[in-house]
């Protein structure tokens, strides 16, 4: 397949990509600063604009299927993820790309008592505008026509744990479970080769 990898040069799109790469697909990572992005091998290295529909459409064209692992700590999130979630919808669209897989967070899910994980006692909630901004964002996918699945961690990653080949699909999220990066890359791709007509978020949990 031909995927692009939108937010490529964060820490789940470099896996993404090693993970796709690895698997012979042909890869189109996009980044703000290409120059910036040497480790990127077994892709080809562009620069985009996940918040611009008309940059998303000229990066995506050509392509099966899509990822996005695009964060931008340095706008409001709300203003990050609605614009990147509409201009993923129109652009890719437009690109003829039926298929999107995005990179989300457990926060926005339910956890064991139905409300999402952040609205549950306890739950750390310091970054707050954070979830409510992804929150948006998957609510704008709702909107859309895409193939899209919107897929997070059970609980968060695990940025120093060992690389295992194996996770699970999660029935609630749970702020104790862990992934690592690599790991989660393959319920990336798992989901991107499954072909499937339907709009749903999974959360994935270690094996």
């Amino acid at each position: 397949m031909n995927i692009v990898v939108f937010g490529a040069g964060g820490r789940a799109g470099r896996q993404a990509v090693a993970e796709a790469h690895r698997r012979g697909h042909r890869v189109t990572a996009v980044v703000r600063d290409p120059g910036r992005h040497g480790e990127l091998t077994g892709a080809r290295v562009v620069a985009g604009d996940v918040t611009d529909a008309v940059s998303v459409e000229r990066t995506g064209a050509g392509h099966d299927a899509a990822i996005s692992a695009a964060a931008d700590l340095s706008v409001p999130p709300h203003d990050f993820f609605t614009a990147s979630s509409r201009a993923l919808a129109t652009g890719l669209a437009n690109a003829g790309v039926p298929r999107l897989v995005v990179v989300g967070l457990a926060a926005i899910l339910p956890g064991a008592s139905g409300v999402p994980l952040m609205d549950e006692p306890g739950y750390p909630n310091q970054y707050r505008p954070f979830y409510l901004g992804h929150a948006a964002g998957l609510a704008e996918l709702r909107t859309s026509d895409l193939d899209w699945t919107y897929v997070a961690p059970a609980g968060d990653f695990d940025h120093s744990g060992t690389h295992t080949g194996r996770y699970r699909i999660a029935d609630h999220g749970d702020p104790a479970s862990r992934i690592t990066y690599a790991d989660f890359a393959i319920a990336l791709l798992d989901e991107i080769e499954t072909p499937s007509h339907h709009r749903t978020t999974v959360s994935i949990r270690e094996a």
